[in-house]
């Protein structure tokens, strides 16, 4: 038997000499090095995301962070907080400078969530619910007079939510029972919606609702429903985490919306809702991935505070390979965050990037935020600090907007026909 660096040089002899493996320059391999180096990195942003980031984070640091615990312990948003968030025009990232928005890019609003949840969770769901869910609906399937109407409204003072689960529809969404009856010029809706954020301040709710239960699924429609056209708020939720963020169950009784308020076509909710659901994904993982770096840097300054047996606790090897591999995972997470948000920027596939972001964000964040407690011992346990929150608000990045259970069969069902043929 020939050596193993022997066969392969007689292999490669074959190969050449049967023209099988072109000859290659050293010009073609100096042109590919510079096209590659001319490909920017995850981490490279336009001049407008940079300064939106900073100016988030100085809006964060100064006017949020100071309402945190009492938003928290009252389970209620500071509505100077939202009226700061319209002021600042994070509440229309991408809606279009005609709509009063600042026509920014979609990665400007993932940039704005994980700033956000940084200091406060509950504003971070907040600004992106809003953002990537309603607004990005309105943007992308609304008339032009919907858009005219609506969209100012939700650049300036009007919060929106998006109304689809219900007690009897959490995963398996196209199941829901609340009706849309077609009478004249109108839809009469009736029904009932659980788990939806941003109800308690809304003005505006993005309805799901089926015209025709005989067609299943394919009778799901998209309603625009304005809270004065009778929308009842039935429940607040009083929850573990992300608590000043309002969750509320929603009743309908004989809710007459006009026809015009149709948003897409009759019938094509649940393409909607799926679309813009994975679109949510990313902004959920930025959620994550910004109460992993707030409670990693909450805990990182005490390391070198605090000392036992003569040295800084940070300095223990122990200590540094936990905290080294937190930063590492933070960092793998933020990358698949962002690698995400450009593919559905470019208009490329994204659904499976999309589910493996928010799926390992939320791990991420759990992890972080738990050992972050540890690092910092009894007192990171009490309410002084920050981290026993950061710990509260995470576990809902494993359940809301598709629990981890479903983006692990979302991306095993992209998977298997790569590798089934």
């Amino acid at each position: 038997m020939l050596p193993f660096k022997s066969s392969v040089s007689k292999f490669a002899s074959r190969r050449i000499n049967q023209n099988i493996i072109p000859l290659i320059s050293k010009n073609a391999f100096s042109t590919s090095a510079f096209a590659r180096s001319a490909i920017p990195s995850l981490h490279t942003f336009t001049e407008d995301e940079e300064m939106l980031r900073a100016s988030v984070a100085k809006f964060a640091k100064e006017q949020v962070k100071p309402k945190v615990k009492e938003m928290d312990e009252h389970e209620l948003m500071d509505k100077s907080i939202i009226q700061g968030l319209f002021e600042q025009g994070l509440m229309a990232v991408e809606t279009p400078t005609e709509y009063g928005g600042s026509g920014t890019s979609f990665t400007a609003a993932i940039l704005v969530v994980e700033e956000l949840a940084k200091v406060d969770a509950s504003v971070s769901v907040a600004c992106d619910v809003h953002n990537t869910l309603v607004n990005t609906l309105l943007i992308k399937y609304g008339t032009l007079a919907q858009k005219e109407k609506y969209l100012p409204k939700m650049s300036t003072d009007t919060v929106g939510c998006f109304c689809l689960s219900e007690a009897g529809s959490g995963s398996d969404a196209f199941t829901l029972q609340t009706r849309a009856e077609k009478q004249g010029d109108y839809y009469v809706l009736n029904g009932s919606k659980m788990w939806i954020t941003n109800s308690y301040e809304a003005g505006i709710f993005l309805v799901f609702a089926n015209v025709d239960p005989s067609k299943g699924y394919k009778g799901i429609t998209c309603f625009i429903v304005e809270k004065d056209m009778g929308v009842q708020i039935a429940k607040k939720e009083s929850k573990l985490g992300i608590r000043a963020s309002s969750t509320c169950s929603l009743t309908f009784e004989d809710v007459k919306v006009p026809a015009e308020n149709v948003l897409g076509e009759v019938g094509k909710g649940y393409k909607y809702a799926i679309e813009i659901l994975n679109e949510g994904r990313i902004g959920i993982a930025a959620q994550m991935i910004g109460i992993a770096q707030g409670a990693f840097d909450e805990a990182m300054p005490y390391l070198f505070q605090r000392k036992q047996f003569g040295e800084f606790i940070g300095d223990f090897q122990g200590m540094q390979h936990q905290y080294a591999q937190i930063a590492v995972e933070i960092e793998a997470a933020r990358l698949l965050t962002y690698n995400a948000a450009r593919l559905k920027e470019q208009g490329k596939n994204f659904v499976k990037e999309a589910a493996m972001a928010k799926l390992y964000s939320s791990q991420v964040a759990e992890k972080a935020a738990s050992k972050a407690i540890e690092w910092v011992g009894g007192v990171g346990f009490t309410r002084d600090l920050p981290l026993e929150k950061y710990y509260r608000d995470c576990k809902i990045g494993a359940i809301y907007e598709g629990t981890s259970n479903i983006q692990l069969q979302t991306i095993a069902k992209l998977l298997r026909p790569v590798y089934s043929q």
